[in-house]
């Protein structure tokens, strides 16, 4: 008892100055003690010991019985936490050593959870000396049925990419939350414009209407930053969605409901850095816990470094150990202990909401072995599994390096499945609008596509015209609707798996003068609010042409939902001419045709150069158009359109 009361009365005496709201609890502590006599203290049975309300965090906060990943480590955080003793006693769980870092307020607890583990709650006891301190009650959960074949996304699939902040506002009683820094401001692009899960969930029903099977979210972890908060990519508690989103349990239920509806949900995960306020960053556990850690250094974003075989040895750490800006710590993926929660904690969101996917922000700005071993742990865990990492580059000898099954000159290997593919975004969209010069036009899609081979999956690569950080693609083809719809067309039916940014499908636009600005490109979703004049959701005065776009959008992505021949068909492209270009989709004894005249008039396409696939076949379905037309002679193409032909 002795003892007990010296550490904490020391303990007291050191942080009273910097930590008093805290340690009050610890005065109450010790004026209990000395108030009765120890002896009687020592007689009392343990089980009704005087607990003291210590540990505000264990993370990750439960498990599951049947995991693939069984040896854990719990982040235990509390006040002067690791002078306690920690012990478990329990049948399904073996506590096989304990770590203690710089900071007195963590302790590490290396655990196992035992092969034929039964749910239940596991007891997890601190103690000073005999003396029961504090507990905490760990879930073991059962699982999901077949929760480990979950079916991650696929060719199969189109995604809709929705920003949380700005699609449909289903609880406008979250919108303020007063213990969050920022306020909602509906008038500023960039602060909180209130839109939440329940938005989402309102109006799954629109999304699988509208022939959409996956659901991308941006991050809905809670960002309780000062400002700019609503975009969600400064984590501040990797275990809480965003209170003005809703709650863990309501993001769980998002999932069940879109499960049921044979819709995929795909979580935003930031691995890379966090947020300047969240918790672990104003209380480091450790002096290395992120890089630079005492101060800011921006990154060099020179992201070439990471693959370069000349690259100096201070550029490669410019670049992965710089912040992303100053707002957004660098987190020490070197450090197995940081290493491990950032893998743990993305286990526990697929496992807990039932996840098909994972988005990875800033993919090259992680720490690259850290990388390989957080993919592996979970397509490890779930071999369905899809993750699509972002690597912003325009060149696909710089994407293929991050693929998994990609033979790398360096040897590094890599288990990520999918990537965003830039390169032809980059290519195709600049087709569409600059000049008819060498090598400019259709050419640039074609050759993109010619380099496929060096990719080990080039179908398991996401295409997409835009997404939350580029100019809607309505913008950048200069509000030409003619083009816009060939791009549609294009990013539905080539090789890949198809994004949609939210709003494509009624054309929603940036002003030309500031076409990339963020926070006009994630505009309000038009029927998102009960003030909105306009209402995408049900047509309500919405413009002919926008109910046009969003019926030719139905129409196209529920065929392709029901067209393996775009899901797993060969694909045969052919190279432009006169600004016609065209691709074959092939699977067993069926094809599709896909033909885009860019220029500003109609054309006759001569046939007889498609002869080595075509030569024995005489009729098509014009799937845009509904009519059947004949294949053998020329075929007329409207000026800047495409035809889907499905070959008879």
């Amino acid at each position: 008892m002795e003892k007990l009361l010296e550490k904490y009365t020391d303990k007291y005496l050191k942080m009273k100055n910097n930590f008093m709201k805290k340690n009050i609890i610890i005065l109450n502590f010790l004026i209990l003690f000395t108030s009765l006599n120890a002896k009687d203290i020592i007689k009392k049975d343990k089980s009704e010991f005087l607990t003291l309300d210590l540990i505000e965090r264990v993370e990750p906060p439960n498990w599951w019985v049947g995991m693939k990943t069984r040896d854990l480590q719990l982040l235990v955080y509390g006040d002067s936490i690791s002078y306690l003793q920690p012990k478990i006693e329990n049948r399904n769980i073996k506590l096989k050593s304990i770590e203690k870092v710089d900071n007195e307020n963590y302790i590490f607890l290396n655990i196992s959870v035992l092969k034929n583990a039964k749910p239940g709650v596991v007891e997890i006891k601190f103690y000073s000396g005999d003396n029961l301190i504090d507990k905490y009650d760990f879930a073991l959960k059962s699982r999901e049925s077949n929760a480990e074949n979950i079916q991650g996304f696929n060719t199969s699939d189109v995604m809709y990419l929705i920003t949380p902040d700005r699609f449909s506002n289903g609880d406008p009683s979250n919108d303020d939350v007063e213990y969050m820094r920022e306020r909602p401001d509906r008038e500023d692009d960039f602060g909180l414009h209130g839109c939440d899960i329940n938005g989402v969930i309102d109006n799954l029903d629109y999304i699988k209407e509208m022939g959409f099977t996956t659901v991308w979210l941006n991050p809905v972890l809670e960002n309780n930053m000062e400002k700019a908060s609503y975009h969600g990519y400064s984590t501040t508690d990797y275990y809480k969605i965003d209170p003005r989103f809703g709650t863990n349990e309501l993001f769980k239920e998002l999932g069940l409901k879109a499960k049921e509806m044979n819709v995929k949900l795909v979580m935003d995960m930031i691995p890379n850095h966090c947020g300047s306020f969240h918790w672990f960053f104003i209380d480091p556990p450790m002096k290395n816990w992120f890089n630079n850690q005492s101060e800011f250094k921006q990154t060099t974003h020179r992201r070439h470094t990471v693959q370069d075989i000349y690259a100096s040895e201070i550029d490669k750490k410019e670049h992965a150990d710089g912040w992303f800006v100053e707002t957004m710590p660098d987190l020490n993926q070197k450090n197995p202990i940081v290493s491990k929660y950032l893998i743990q904690n993305a286990i526990w969101w697929t496992e807990y909401a039932g996840l098909a996917g994972i988005r990875v922000d800033t993919y090259p700005y992680s720490d690259k072995d850290f990388m390989t071993d957080w993919t592996y742990a979970l397509m490890n865990e779930y071999p369905n599994f899809n993750i699509v990492g972002e690597e912003w580059a325009d060149t696909p000898t710089v994407i293929s390096y991050w693929q998994r099954g990609k033979v790398n000159h360096d040897g590094y290997v890599s288990y990520l499945p999918t990537l965003m593919d830039f390169p032809l975004q980059i290519a195709f969209n600049k087709s569409l609008t600059d000049g008819f010069r060498y090598n400019m036009g259709f050419s640039k899609p074609y050759r993109s596509l010619a380099s496929d081979y060096l990719y080990p999956d080039p179908n398991n690569l996401l295409v997409f015209p835009d997404n939350h950080d580029m100019a809607r693609f309505f913008t950048q083809v200069n509000k030409d609707l003619d083009l816009f719809k060939m791009g549609i067309v294009f990013y539905s039916t080539i090789r890949g798996i198809p994004q949609f940014y939210y709003g494509t499908e009624i054309f929603m636009h940036t002003d030309e003068d500031r076409p990339g600005h963020h926070g006009l490109v994630r505009s309000e979703f038009p029927g998102g609010w009960s003030d909105h004049d306009k209402n995408a959701f049900t047509g309500k005065n919405l413009s002919n042409e926008e109910l046009e776009i969003q019926k030719f959008f139905k129409k196209l992505l529920n065929w392709r939902k029901n067209n393996k021949i775009i899901h797993e068909g060969k694909l045969i492209q052919f190279a432009p001419i006169d600004e016609i270009y065209s691709f074959f989709r092939i699977l067993d004894e069926k094809m599709v045709w896909v033909i885009f005249n860019r220029n500003g008039f109609t054309k006759n396409l001569n046939t007889e150069r498609f002869a080595e696939l075509i030569s024995e076949k005489e009729y098509a379905y014009d799937l845009l158009n509904d009519k059947r037309i004949s294949i053998s002679d020329d075929i007329t193409v409207e000026k800047k359109s495409a035809l889907i032909l499905e070959i008879e």
